[in-house]
């Protein structure tokens, strides 16, 4: 069995609110009682558990959340559910605020980290874009003893403590697949709605498409990139002009955001022609369009599952635990019309 704290109690000879003091480093307790107690803890080899003297403490987590200010239906979700979570923040001993920066925008998200350096709350979460600037102020915070998550875009080669999302590569495969089994043989070519390619996400997600695309269809070709900056009206410009353009397309992967303006176009041109189309995040839109036959398949993460994952795994890096993997894996789910939650 684990010791307590009765049983350093009972080798120092001292009472439990001595060993109390002597742990929580408060004031009030002779040297030669503190040496006494911190050898009985070095003796019978108690590991203190940091979270439920936290908890007992009543320690609060200052967390903040960077966002990128976007006008797409997965951001909102996101920023609802940190929003969902600083409702719960009474119960979960957190105090959450959220920051917006501009998206696709590393030097403002560069400025936002250093000002946080000086603040030092409990931890940071934040949508990474992917630049050598970024990933040097995710380091300088990490070395100052801020703990740091990734959310939804991953920025490896930092020291980022954890990355809360799916595996975008595994992601663009999946959606490789399906968009090419829906085609089932047929030859033409495939339209790319991304982001930016700015953002990890949106370019390991194109690899794993390509890839596969190459390997098992290569009847299909890959068009180049659109990137809409996940912003619906310029995601709706982009796909209207591509397919009043070209009358080769027969498939469209949508794996950004900004899929209202993709419905819009997609509706606009329905007459014309039939496209099977994949996209990412489902929100209210692309349920709609899921229903009424306009996307074809929905890849999905889940953004609360994501919120919740950062929260835990900040506090836990916080008081210097490890984290559950397992908890802390991201599904990934595919939607059909048939098979909506």
């Amino acid at each position: 069995m684990r010791p307590t704290v009765h049983d350093i109690a009972a080798a120092a000879g001292v009472s439990l609110a001595t060993v109390d003091r002597v742990l929580n480093q408060r004031p009030g307790v002779r040297h030669v009682t503190r040496e006494k107690v911190e050898t009985a803890i070095r003796d019978l080899g108690y590991v203190r558990d940091v979270a439920a003297a936290n908890l007992a403490k009543g320690r609060v987590y200052p967390l903040t959340f960077i966002l990128p200010a976007s006008d797409n239906s997965f951001m909102h979700g996101l920023n609802a559910e940190i929003r969902t979570a600083i409702a719960r923040s009474v119960a979960e001993r957190t105090d959450i605020r959220i920051v917006e920066v501009p998206a696709f925008d590393p030097q403002a998200l560069v400025r936002e980290l250093e000002m946080l350096a000086a603040e030092k709350p409990s931890g940071v979460a934040l949508v990474a874009t992917d630049a050598p600037d970024v990933r040097a102020a995710v380091d300088r915070l990490v070395k100052d003893g801020i703990p740091v998550v990734t959310l939804v875009s991953d920025l490896t080669g930092s020291l980022r403590h954890h990355y809360a999302g799916v595996d975008n590569i595994a992601a663009g495969r999946t959606a490789a697949r399906l968009l090419g089994r829906f085609l089932g043989g047929a030859k033409g070519e495939i339209a790319i709605l991304a982001g930016s390619m700015l953002v990890r996400d949106h370019r390991e997600r194109l690899e794993g498409f390509a890839a596969v695309m190459a390997q098992e269809f290569p009847a299909l070709h890959l068009l180049s990139v659109l990137e809409g900056r996940d912003d619906p009206e310029v995601a709706h410009m982009l796909i209207a002009d591509a397919l009043g353009k070209n009358d080769g397309i027969i498939g469209i992967y949508s794996l950004g955001a900004g899929n209202r303006g993709l419905i819009r176009a997609l509706k606009e041109k329905a007459a014309d022609r039939s496209l099977t189309v994949i996209a990412h995040e489902l929100t209210a839109h692309t349920r709609a369009a899921l229903l009424d036959g306009t996307i074809d398949a929905i890849l999905n993460q889940d953004a609360g599952h994501e919120v919740r994952s950062a929260i835990r795994v900040l506090k836990a890096k916080a008081d210097g635990l490890s984290v559950i993997d397992a908890q802390e894996r991201i599904r990934l789910d595919i939607f059909l019309k048939d098979n909506l939650p």
